[in-house]
């Protein structure tokens, strides 16, 4: 009897594990789904009923956004920023942790502390200081100015990512390869860095979404059609008095695009990234 109680409670708190997982899974992929099939359908099926599937299929929503609504121009310069950002991240991150992490010198622990504490740092602090230093440097709408300040805010999670994986690196390779006469940029490069790509690979994704979706920068820095990146872009279909919600619908199914190859690409590496350094071995 009581074999058959501790089943069935079992198999109750199974079912209601199941339950809840459904509907966070549900919750979560909805809006996905909505947004799909809401880009197929016209902007008075859209206003009549938001939730209604599309009577008919409207590809047009995609060839007007592409081209009419100039996303095309808008898409390429997000990634363009968003790559080269990310490339600067990548090198300059894991050289710094490397040196943070390795190389024994007064005053690392400050550094490490300061660039910990650059992950507090909200974007709204210094939006007004470093629109004035940009403009001081004539670098105001430039899709440059958007590099910096990418590069800059990404560097202290991708220096504290890579630095966790740095400390808990073998010594014991390092010194073998310093015996064997291997120079300090030949070990990084040759040894630290491809055991690091689960580690970058996170830097990567999260630079990347950080990149892809940032708004306000791109809002305050940039004022010319052609510079514009993406968030800017969406930000255009909604008029002042009226919107196209069909293209903006088509142009955010696009938008998406990136962020879910990039995952799909590189998921196997984000946990092994998340979880690298955390222990020693």
């Amino acid at each position: 009897m009581n074999t058959e109680k501790r089943r069935a409670v079992s198999i109750f708190i199974t079912a209601i594990r199941y339950v809840i997982l459904s509907l966070l899974a549900f919750t979560t992929l909805f809006p996905l789904v909505w947004m799909l099939y809401s880009s197929f359908k016209s902007n008075p099926e859209i206003i009549q009923s938001s939730i209604a599937l599309p009577k008919k299929l409207h590809f047009e929503n995609y060839i007007n956004a592409w081209n009419t609504a100039n996303i095309g121009k808008y898409f390429f310069n997000s990634v363009f920023v968003t790559i080269v950002s990310i490339v600067f991240v990548v090198i300059v991150g894991s050289m710094a942790a490397y040196v943070l992490a390795k190389f024994k010198f007064r005053g690392r622990h400050v550094i490490m502390m300061l660039f910990t504490i650059g992950m507090l740092i909200p974007l709204q602090a210094v939006l007004v200081p470093l629109f004035s230093q940009m403009k001081n440097l004539h670098l105001l709408n430039t899709l440059k100015s958007l590099i910096i300040v990418y590069t800059a805010f990404a560097l202290p999670l991708a220096i504290f990512l890579l630095e966790s994986f740095m400390q808990a690196f073998p010594d014991s390779i390092i010194e073998a390869a310093l015996i064997d006469g291997a120079s300090v940029p030949r070990i990084f490069f040759t040894i630290v860095m491809p055991m690091a790509h689960p580690t970058i690979a996170t830097v990567i994704i999260l630079s990347f979404l950080n990149n892809w979706k940032e708004f306000s920068f791109a809002l305050v820095f940039i004022n010319s059609e052609a510079k514009k990146t993406l968030p800017l872009g969406l930000y255009n279909f909604l008029g002042a008095y009226t919107a196209d919600y069909a293209g903006l619908m088509a142009a955010l199914v696009i938008a998406t695009i990136p962020t879910f190859a990039l995952y799909i690409l590189l998921q196997n590496q984000v946990i092994n990234g998340m979880t690298a350094g955390a222990v020693k071995g």
